[in-house]
């Protein structure tokens, strides 16, 4: 026979269940999907890009000119859109003129002695995926290819000058060096024909970064004045990898203007260049999740940096977008040489080798290149500490699990404090069920007595929640560099999970790929995001019960949401949580003992699922 208190119980889960359910829906709905469909994206993008590449092959000709955007004004570099053609592959691209070859440990590529520009690099310590045999990353490539992305240098001449500069379409010369690599530095020349010749000369490290020394050589019989500049150019771009969490487009530090972070869309949507003046120190360029291209001028020169996009004419064609700035005027008098020099990053957003560069050259705030986020003061200590503890063990997932525990000790006498707390508050059930039986027409009257005996035995009944949210900022701040460092992509852990930065693989619902085929995304549940639920649902299994029948119902069902929310997160997160979970289990269980609490883990299982079992009971037929 059915008490009167189950009608009330069946209801009060089933609001639980519906409440979980719009939960879960919604963040499937605003976080998950979106994210794995930009993660989807971006490898069918990585496909096309690859099978262009070698079948010479473009679905999509582009409607925005292989010459950069430039701005709007007579002492910059022009940029007027050239008629749209119809590109060609990577490959057949870079044939399409002479070039000198870079070889390092970490690039291989070519500079265009057409124009003088950097367009073709390929990273040679990364590859696309997981797969050893599968492409290296490909970060910069030429005009005329399917997605143009290059840095180039020049001069402007003042308003009303006629002097002769070099444009896109020079053919350089080598002056010096047969090869560009971290012995041997290149050198470029070019004669106007007017008395002025010019000289580049281009320099690299092991790593990814350049070194451009521009200078002219005056032959003439008068001074001449002219502005240099540099410019990234990028011909459409790749699908975003995260919405708000992780910023990718143009990027840069104006100066005592701070950080500039411009999206894709939203450089779009302006229309107009974001323009910074008289800057002293900095850079700028466009990154993506892993890989940027950044200029960095002479950080005591002051000069002008301009972020810009231009949208494509037609729906088929490519939007442009392109970060540069201009410096002073350099005035050379008859019979003399003189130059500029900068620098070009170009490669792996790696954190050591950035604060590397940042510290060795100067470079203004160049750590911001990697999107630390609003928790930089968290985010970046916390990598850091995860650096040395990786050079210790040389696996990030054991890494993950030391790092859980020195959290877990930092916070302990906190938790501490707070298991107690909940250890005493076990102990006084049998009270609370007495006043809950005296007064169990009243429910008013009842939650009153009860927090009136909180308060004199000095227990806070939320304690059961202060473990989860301590453990919140380091869950966020963890989650930001398991996300955007690229020292987590592809780093892999033990058995299936080969990347910590990605999801896990399995799904429950085709047993772990032992059914041929793949589940929905809504129903992607691998083996750790389980793991978790269920270390999650055990500790809530060890707190007091809730006063509140509904908010029992949320708590118990609360381990079931999780999962499905943290099944689209990385591994090494949901690693990470399993992990504090099971810790923080063992720990109020020995508080719980050493404080005379019970630990009737069985029996708060039982009395999860009685009632789902009597809704299930109460229409399998009369008298249920």
């Amino acid at each position: 026979m059915t008490s009167p208190r189950e009608p009330k119980d069946q209801n009060n889960l089933m609001f639980a269940v519906a409440l979980s359910i719009l939960v879960l829906m919604g963040w499937q709905y605003f976080f998950a999907r979106p994210e794995l469909q930009n993660e989807h994206a971006r490898q069918e993008f990585n496909k096309k890009i690859e099978a262009q590449n070698k079948d010479g092959s473009s679905e999509t000709p582009p409607n925005v000119a292989s010459t950069p955007v430039a701005p709007p004004s007579t002492d910059a570099p022009t940029g007027a859109q050239a008629p749209a053609t119809a590109p060609v592959s990577r490959e057949v691209a870079l044939q399409g003129s002479p070039r000198l070859k870079i070889e390092t440990p970490s690039l291989e590529g070519s500079i265009d002695l057409k124009g003088g520009r950097l367009d073709d690099l390929v990273l040679m310590k990364y590859r696309e995926t997981v797969d050893p045999n599968s492409a290296r990353v490909i970060l910069l490539s030429p005009s005329g290819s399917p997605e143009p992305y290059f840095a180039e240098y020049g001069w402007v001449p003042q308003s009303g000058s006629a002097i002769k500069v070099p444009t896109r379409d020079t053919l350089w010369t080598v002056e010096s060096g047969t090869r560009l690599t971290p012995e041997t530095p290149v050198t470029l020349m070019w004669d106007n024909g007017g008395g002025l010749v010019f000289h580049r000369t281009v320099s690299v490290d092991n790593d990814y970064m350049f070194k451009i020394k521009d200078e002219i050589e005056n032959k003439t019989q008068a001074e001449v004045t002219l502005l240099p500049y540099a410019r990234v150019h990028r011909s459409g771009h790749p699908p975003s990898q995260a919405f708000y969490v992780l910023h990718e487009g143009l990027v840069g530090v104006s100066g005592d203007h701070g950080l500039q972070e411009f999206t894709f869309a939203d450089a779009l949507k302006s229309g107009v260049p974001t323009t910074f003046d008289n800057v002293t120190g900095g850079w700028l360029g466009i990154t993506d999740k892993y890989w940027a291209t950044a200029l960095v001028p002479e950080q005591s020169e002051p000069y002008r940096a301009m972020y810009s996009a231009l949208k494509a004419r037609d729906p088929a064609g490519k939007d442009a977008f392109q970060t540069d700035y201009l410096r002073g005027a350099l005035s050379v008098p008859a019979g003399l040489r003189k130059g500029v020099e900068g620098h070009l990053f170009a490669g792996a957003k790696q954190a050591s080798l950035i604060d590397g560069y940042e510290n060795a050259l100067g470079i203004l705030r160049f750590d911001r290149m990697i999107d630390w986020g609003w928790f930089y003061f968290i985010t970046r200590p916390l990598f850091r500490l995860m650096e040395f503890i990786n050079g210790l063990v040389h696996n990030f997932g054991i890494t993950i699990l030391i790092l859980t525990v020195l959290v877990k000790a930092a916070f302990y006498p906190l938790a501490n404090k707070q298991y107690e707390s909940m250890a005493r508050m076990k102990k006084l059930q049998p009270e609370m069920q007495r006043i809950k039986e005296q007064y169990k027409d009243d429910t008013q009257r009842q939650q009153k007595e009860i927090f009136e005996l909180y308060r004199t035995q000095k227990i806070n009944p939320l304690a059961g929640c202060w473990p989860i949210l301590l453990q919140i900022p380091v869950f966020f701040a963890l989650y930001k560099v398991l996300f955007v460092t690229i020292d987590m992509r592809h780093a892999p852990f033990f058995g299936w999970i080969h990347d910590l930065s990605a999801p896990d693989p399995t799904s429950l619902f085709n047993l772990f790929g032992l059914l041929p085929f793949d589940s929905p995304t809504f129903l992607h549940i691998g083996v750790w995001p389980l793991i978790m639920g269920v270390t999650m649902w055990m500790q809530m299994q060890l707190n007091p019960p809730q006063p509140d029948p509904i908010q029992q119902q949320i708590f118990q069902w609360m381990p079931v949401v999780f999962t499905f929310m943290l099944a689209s997160f990385p591994a090494g997160l949901v690693i990470y949580w399993a992990w504090s979970n099971t810790l923080s289990i063992l720990q109020q269980v020995r508080i719980n003992k050493k404080n005379g609490a019970e630990v009737h883990l069985l029996d708060n299982i039982k009395r999860t699922f009685r009632p789902l079992l009597r809704l299930f009971g109460a229409g399998s037929g009369p008298g249920k």
